[in-house]
């Protein structure tokens, strides 16, 4: 039973954290919690009692919560434990603290940004081959294809005035 113990425990950290960091949000919003609680569609008892820690919010209570802040809803998450915090980039941290686009386009935004990172990353992971002796190098294979390139154009200037000549 210890371990329950220990995950009731982090489970009331977790709560208490979240809590207390959407008042500090709510305050510094300037917004009551019957405000707060109206925007978010939630209750004001209910948000009372995240905000005291007593009730931990589902992932949805916490995004309808930072679409009212008007913060990210992946520091919510983070906040309350359902998401891992990610590597610190200032160009997320950008994204996510701008007031002026909308939640739904900071996660555009944001995906389109770890698309671009993924990729790179996946390109800088690809192994280099050096040609070998059976392997032609890019600068051979690039001259290869310019001189096929003009004999073809030779070949069809031939062709074309071969029929002229008869």
């Amino acid at each position: 039973m210890p371990q329950d113990e220990n995950l009731a425990a982090v489970v009331s950290s977790a709560a208490q954290d979240i809590g207390s960091f959407i008042r500090t949000q709510r305050e510094a919003a300037q917004v009551s919690v019957r405000q707060l609680a109206e925007k978010a569609g939630v209750s004001n008892p209910y948000l009372s009692q995240i905000e005291r820690g007593l009730r931990k919010p589902s992932a949805d209570v916490l995004q309808q919560i930072a679409k009212a802040l008007r913060v990210s809803a992946e520091v919510l998450y983070v906040r309350a434990g359902i998401l891992e915090p990610s590597d610190p980039s200032e160009v997320r941290d950008a994204i996510i603290t701008d007031t002026a686009i909308t939640e739904r386009q900071k996660q555009v935004l944001l995906d389109i940004y770890t698309s671009f990172c993924q990729q790179n990353e996946a390109v800088s992971e690809e192994p280099t081959t050096e040609p070998t002796a059976d392997q032609p190098s890019t600068l051979e294979i690039q001259q290869f294809n310019e001189t096929q390139g003009k004999e073809l154009q030779n070949g069809e200037e031939q062709a074309c005035q071969e029929p002229a000549d008869r």
